[in-house]
């Protein structure tokens, strides 16, 4: 009788871990009891699997597989071998998998009292199978005990000292490639994003004030605000697995595709939002207040606020929005109420133009994942993308009539003469979002765009122009 194939499942079978799948899951579906079964059952890990499997059971037709495992387990099938899942998670996720690929109804996992790791999987599979009865495939430290018992032991991952001392007592020992890498990290963290913190160049720049020392604390608070922008990213991307490995490009993000354990984003995120927080503390008690405003609004847009039809859009308007008052907060700039009041119809009117996008380019007439629109919307999108603009307009105009604006801006007509690139740029993003002809973040998407940037160039020489800045520095 051929031996069986026993494989792990969290980070050998599955490129993922299962506990903290369900984890993410329940925080999407159920914050509360999942946050409470966590606190609850924290040092009993078999009653933690279980309690978290129960509140949100996740995909297990979605989760990325590590595929010379599957194809090592597909092989061994077709030989006519048994393949047996061997996982300290939970029993009733275990038992899924194994019947979603056909593998041996045998499976051994955590039955909510007893955590199946180390020695305690190593004697199931020995009472199971007898001693070097079964092959082994694993990646873990704590599974050495578990190849000790095994004939063949499959190390998935980088562990030369582990695989010599097999080797030393007799064992026969393949290694297969496994791990993650920085790159996959550094993707996860979507540093393109980044661009969108030249928002906080505005108040700066609407005062012309062109301070070293003012230029120095607005890259100090975009260094801040990036961090804290990565640390929601990774929690987004954490919350959202599900819906973006059902996205036809989403599905390719680290975290969805297994390129990067959880863990390690977890870890990370907890970081990067140390780095943010630290950094509010060194720029002052308002840029803290507000990039903690901006954290706390970013969670909730996660948790609840995105699925939620037309709040979702106001909600995106206004953490763009943020980004200006904590330029005003972290150079001590005052931030004209006008012009914080002009950029809000601005970024709803980008909002509706992002959710254009996804419509335009989604596969079907169904609901977007985790969203709260389809294709049927396009229409309603355009009217409120339609309203932005023009608000947005109105208010440009109202505010060239301000003090502030007479004082900065002698020659008053430049400005409304302003008004027609602006007007031209936003219709413009408005007709490529409803087309699908962007990409999925109208920001990203129009700092990199020729035709865009050169219309807010002109839109800045002419305020520039109106301002006499190009007379006092050029003698224009």
């Amino acid at each position: 009788m051929r031996r069986p194939l026993v494989l792990d499942v969290d980070g050998t079978f599955l490129r993922t871990d299962l506990l903290l799948e369900c984890f993410w899951a329940g925080l999407h579906r159920a914050p509360l009891a999942t946050l409470s079964a966590s606190l609850r059952h924290l040092r009993d890990r078999a009653a933690l699997k279980r309690a978290l499997a129960d509140i949100a059971t996740p995909r297990l037709d979605l989760m990325p597989l590590n595929p010379d495992i599957a194809a090592r387990a597909l092989e061994a099938r077709e030989a006519g071998r048994e393949v047996v899942l061997a996982s300290a998670s939970d029993r009733t996720l275990v038992a899924g998998l194994a019947a979603q690929y056909g593998f041996s109804a045998d499976s051994l996992a955590s039955d909510g009292q007893t955590n199946l790791k180390g020695a305690v999987k190593a004697q199931a599979l020995v009472a199971a199978h007898g001693a070097r009865g079964f092959d082994y495939a694993g990646d873990s430290a704590a599974d050495r005990p578990v190849w000790e018992a095994a004939e063949r032991a499959l190390i998935v991952g980088h562990r030369p000292r582990i695989a010599r001392a097999l080797r030393a007592r007799g064992h026969d020992v393949q290694e297969i490639p496994g791990g993650w890498h920085l790159r996959d990290l550094v993707r996860a963290l979507r540093p393109h994003q980044w661009v969108k913190n030249v928002l906080l160049f505005l108040p700066m720049l609407a005062a012309h004030d062109f301070a070293l020392n003012t230029l120095l604390l607005v890259l100090a608070g975009i260094a801040a605000f990036s961090a804290a922008a990565s640390c929601i990213y990774i929690v987004n991307d954490l919350l959202d697995l599900e819906a973006d490995r059902l996205h036809p490009t989403k599905c390719n993000r680290p975290f969805a595709c297994g390129a990067v354990p959880i863990g390690v984003g977890m870890f990370t995120a907890l970081v990067l939002a140390g780095f943010a927080l630290g950094g509010g503390l060194l720029l002052g008690p308002a840029f803290l207040a507000v990039i903690v405003l901006y954290m706390t609004l970013s969670l909730a847009y996660s948790l609840r606020l995105k699925r939620m039809r037309w709040v979702d859009i106001a909600t995106l308007a206004a953490l763009y929005t943020l980004r200006v008052v904590a330029g005003a907060a972290a150079s001590g700039v005052a931030a004209s109420f006008l012009m914080l009041v002009f950029v809000f119809p601005v970024f709803l009117t980008l909002g509706c133009v992002k959710r254009m996008t996804e419509l335009a380019l989604a596969q079907n007439n169904h609901r977007l994942p985790g969203r709260g629109y389809a294709r049927s919307d396009r229409g309603d999108l355009l009217n409120v993308a339609g309203l932005g603009t023009v608000g947005a307009l109105l208010i440009f105009f109202s505010y060239s009539f301000s003090p502030q604006a007479q004082a900065l801006y002698p020659a008053q007509w430049l400005l409304w003469v302003a008004m027609i690139p602006i007007a031209v740029w936003l219709i413009r993003m408005v007709r490529l979002g409803y087309r699908g002809a962007q990409d999925y973040d109208p920001i990203v998407f129009a700092l990199h765009d020729k035709a865009g940037l050169s219309l807010i160039l002109v839109t800045l020489g002419l305020m520039m122009q109106g301002a006499g800045l190009w007379t006092r520095w050029l003698g224009l």
